[in-house]
């Protein structure tokens, strides 16, 4: 039985993102390990069929012996486990994954989900992460991108060979799961706008809550709704005494976070992220899929989403007035034509990001590097 082992910064993410995949590979016979901190999402793997091992891992970190000690334990286990392949997810991962890996000559194939706060803010740290990557990719097997800008940066930096890199359609959605119709909405009346993300500045919160001011005073039936959790240890986290502030102002209501945000979206009109910079944004495709006009960023990733003005409308990053306006232009827009955006946000997600075109892509690419990707039992 071949082994695939999977590493990324949260077993959250590798469930929520991966999840088809896994299914998919054990479905052929293959063990699967996901190796990643350990959070309530590693019951559920273990239910599909994954191995898990636990991990330390500082995300946002840049304590050089940290860092080092996380490539030894990267080490250890792959050392130890020997998988025939090993998938890697996030930028610690990728970077560190990679190194240990090409010292034990295990096959890699990693993803660039997004560059984050390191490419959003620059500086020196940029050119630290640019640098890492430039050497551990060199002797990657495939590297994924999940947008054109990100992979066209790497390209333009020469942080990877052009002849092993590719674009994933993202991590695919599943439109059986997200779908109109499987939950109850309110009939109020009163239009709601939802957020869903990490409570970030970087994912547009501030600009969002900025946006609800600006409209509060004048739309006495709309709601503001964020659903996500806060991320205290991440620099660009929103701090629980702002969003304190920001609810107790009634501005804005905290859902606080949900391992299903189907319900929530199902109760939304319009789904918002004015998120700086993404690789692919989750949220919007399940919004999207789920029949939802978006309001989003013209920026990296986000902009891949929305069709401006056919499903949903694009605002400049970092502007609040013009989130505002956009926001304000679909409370007005009459609601066959918001149904009939929400249909077309449908119909480009089945064609662009159904879940079963990134599977196929995946196996095809396992067997380009020597898999053979039926069931060994």
């Amino acid at each position: 039985m071949k082994k695939v082992l999977i590493l990324a910064n949260t077993a959250w993410s590798i469930l929520n993102f991966q999840e088809g995949l896994l299914r998919s590979l054990i479905d052929r016979g293959f063990k699967v390990v996901v190796v990643a901190p350990y959070d309530d999402s590693v019951s559920k793997l273990n239910g599909i069929g994954c191995s898990f091992l636990a991990i330390s891992l500082d995300r946002k970190g840049t304590n050089p012996l940290r860092d080092l000690t996380l490539l030894y334990r990267i080490y250890s286990i792959l050392k130890t486990e020997r998988p025939d392949i090993l998938i890697t997810r996030t930028v610690k991962p990728n970077i560190y994954g990679s190194l240990a890996a090409r010292i034990l000559k295990i096959p890699v194939i990693n993803v660039i989900t997004g560059l984050g706060t390191p490419f959003i803010r620059r500086g020196w740290l940029q050119t630290v992460v640019s640098l890492l990557h430039k050497i551990s990719l060199r002797w990657s097997r495939k590297v994924f991108f999940l947008n054109r800008d990100d992979y066209e940066l790497f390209l333009k930096l020469g942080l990877v060979n052009p002849k092993v890199t590719d674009l994933l359609p993202s991590d695919g959605i599943n439109l059986e799961r997200f779908k109109p119709g499987v939950f109850e909405r309110d009939t109020d009346g009163r239009f709601r706008f939802l957020f869903i993300g990490r409570l970030l500045w970087d994912k547009g919160v501030g600009e969002f809550v900025e946006a609800a001011k600006h409209l509060k005073g004048r739309y006495q039936d709309v709601e503001f709704f964020l659903l996500g959790f806060l991320d205290p240890q991440n620099p660009s986290g929103i701090s629980r005494d702002d969003l304190d502030r920001w609810v107790s102002e009634g501005y804005v209501t905290y859902l606080g976070s949900s391992e299903d945000v189907r319900p929530y979206i199902t109760s939304a009109d319009c789904v918002v992220l004015p998120s700086y910079r993404e690789g692919i944004p989750r949220a919007l495709l399940e919004a999207a899929a789920m029949e939802k006009p978006i309001i989003t960023t013209n920026s990296v990733g986000c902009k891949e989403v929305v069709d401006d003005g056919v499903n949903g409308f694009l605002v400049r990053p970092r502007d609040a007035i013009d989130l505002a306006k956009k926001m304000e232009a679909m409370i007005k827009l009459p609601e066959d034509e918001r149904v009939l955006m929400g249909r077309r946000g449908r119909e480009k997600v089945m064609r662009e990001f159904d879940e079963r075109i990134v599977i196929e892509k995946w196996l095809e690419t396992l067997k380009s590097v020597g898999w053979m990707c039926e069931a060994r039992r």
